[in-house]
C-alpha cells in the first residue's frame, strides 16, 4: 500500500475521504496533519478546541501532526510554513498528501502547485463526486456530526450547533451546498465507522466573530487579483467532556 497522510479539518469531508480510502485498501494512510491557531488555541477555520482534536485522532487510532500558526499568518509564512512540514513528511517516506476536496479548482490548483515544489502527489476521493450524494452516503454510513461554523452572510445563527442529519439538509436554503464546499458551514465529526469510540463533549455557547475584509495581494494564494472575503461567521463552542 502507498504510505499517505490525510489533511484533516475535524470535519465531515476529511472523514469520508478517509473512510472511502481504508475500503479501497490502495493507500495507507498513516498520519493526520491538522493547522492549529496558536492564538486561540483552536483548528484553523473551524474554531474547534485543541483537546477535541487530539481526541478525535487518539479515538480513531491514528497519529496526529499539528502545524502550529498564528491568526496573522501571510501567505508567504503559511507556504514557507508547509513546504518545511512537507519536506519532513517526505523524510518520514510520505509520497501522497490525500485532501477531502470536492469541486474548487482554484484551490486544487494551489495545492497541486506545492506539492509539486517537493516531490509530493495530491490524492482527492471526493473529487467531481455529486455533493446531494456525498452527503446522503454520509448519514448512511451513520458518520455523526455537528455544525461548528457557519458563514453569517449565508447562513443565520439557528444552523450553528445543529447535528448534520436529514432535517439539517432539508433545512439548508437554496443554493447552499449540502456538504459547505463554498465555506457555508464547517463541522466537528465525533463518531462514525472510522472511530473506534465516540468523541463525548458538551455545547458551550454561540458567537459571532468577524475579521478584515480584504487581504493583500501577496496574501492571495490563488491569483494576482484583489479578493473580498467573507468577514463574519458563527462559532459554536464545544467542550471536552
Amino acid at each position: 500500500m502507498k504510505k499517505a497522510y490525510l489533511n484533516w479539518s475535524s470535519g465531515k469531508d476529511s472523514a469520508l475521504a478517509l473512510y472511502k480510502l481504508q475500503q479501497q485498501k490502495e493507500y495507507a494512510v498513516e498520519k493526520l496533519v491538522t493547522t492549529i491557531n496558536t492564538d486561540v488555541d483552536r483548528v484553523s477555520m473551524h474554531g474547534l478546541r485543541n483537546e477535541l482534536l487530539f481526541q478525535q485522532a487518539q479515538n480513531m487510532g491514528l497519529p496526529l501532526q499539528v502545524i502550529a500558526l498564528n491568526g496573522a499568518v501571510s501567505m508567504q509564512e503559511y507556504n514557507s510554513k508547509m513546504q518545511e512540514t512537507t519536506e519532513g513528511l517526505i523524510k518520514e517516506g510520505f509520497k501522497y498528501s490525500i485532501f477531502g476536496d470536492i469541486f474548487l479548482e482554484d484551490l486544487r490548483n494551489y495545492r497541486e502547485e506545492q506539492l509539486e515544489k517537493v516531490g509530493l502527489k495530491g490524492v482527492y476521493p471526493l473529487w467531481k463526486k455529486d455533493t446531494s450524494k456525498l452527503i446522503q452516503e454520509f448519514l448512511l454510513l451513520n458518520f455523526k456530526a455537528i455544525v461548528v461554523c457557519v458563514n453569517a452572510k449565508i447562513l443565520d445563527k439557528s444552523f450553528c450547533g445543529r447535528i448534520i442529519d436529514q432535517a439539517f439538509v432539508d433545512d439548508l436554503p437554496e443554493g447552499v451546498d449540502p456538504c459547505g464546499e463554498n465555506g457555508e458551514f464547517h463541522t466537528f465529526v465525533f463518531d462514525g465507522p472510522i472511530f473506534n469510540n465516540p468523541v463525548k463533549f458538551e455545547i458551550g455557547e454561540r458567537v459571532e466573530k468577524s475579521y478584515p475584509q480584504k487581504r493583500n495581494k501577496e496574501d492571495n494564494c490563488f491569483s494576482d487579483d484583489d479578493r473580498t472575503w467573507d468577514s463574519r461567521f458563527w462559532y459554536c463552542d464545544l467542550l471536552p467532556k
